[in-house]
């Protein structure tokens, strides 16, 4: 069986939305995007190149529409000495989508439901790292599909945005296996299920 880890940039108030860029993320008025970007530091990206798994054996990626969209329209045409470009090009993309469109990026698997995830999961491979996608958080907690979360905290409260877990109907406990402060304030924080 599969592990799925679930990634994300949190504000102090729980906030994920929008992270990247002022792009990335504006619904619902949101107008803050690109918040995380005066956090970025050594230890933060080191955080990240960790979810990448092995250069001959990238993690799989599952990500919403939104995320595979922006994903795709930058990682194949970056630079190759970038690490996220080689792992992400060569790896499997699951997205979860109710949409007909096409999936062009090399190895893009469309998942119409949480169900075809669960068959996912359920065989051999590498880990299953959820990137950005704020809307699959909910249902995958939900379907107590999220094995361990990967946190970047950043020392900075919004006051409005998308939340991580936003009402997540059922409690769920996890334990700390990680954590670590780097210089700008972020803290990094893994957690996996009980």
């Amino acid at each position: 069986m599969r592990t799925i880890v679930a990634s994300a940039h949190l504000s102090l108030d729980g906030v994920m939305q929008g992270q990247g860029s002022a792009e990335e993320d504006p619904s619902g008025g949101f107008d803050l995007g690109g918040w995380s970007s005066p956090f970025s530091d050594e230890g933060a990206l080191a955080s990240l190149i960790g979810l990448l798994g092995s250069p001959a054996t990238p993690n799989d990626l599952l990500l919403g529409r939104k995320t595979y969209d922006i994903f795709a329209g930058y990682w194949p045409h970056a630079p190759t000495d970038i690490p996220f470009s080689r792992a992400f090009n060569r790896a499997n993309k699951y997205v979860l989508t109710r949409g007909d469109q096409k999936l062009d990026w090399a190895n893009s698997h469309k998942l119409r439901g949480i169900d075809e995830l669960k068959k996912i999961k359920a065989d051999e491979g590498p880990d299953i790292v959820l990137w950005g996608s704020s809307t699959l958080y909910p249902p995958l907690l939900e379907a107590n599909l999220i094995d361990r979360l990967n946190l970047l905290i950043c020392p900075i409260i919004l006051g409005k945005g998308k939340k991580l877990f936003g009402n997540a109907s059922h409690p769920v406990t996890m334990k700390l296996v990680s954590s670590e402060a780097t210089k700008s304030g972020v803290i990094v924080v893994s957690y996996e299920r009980k």
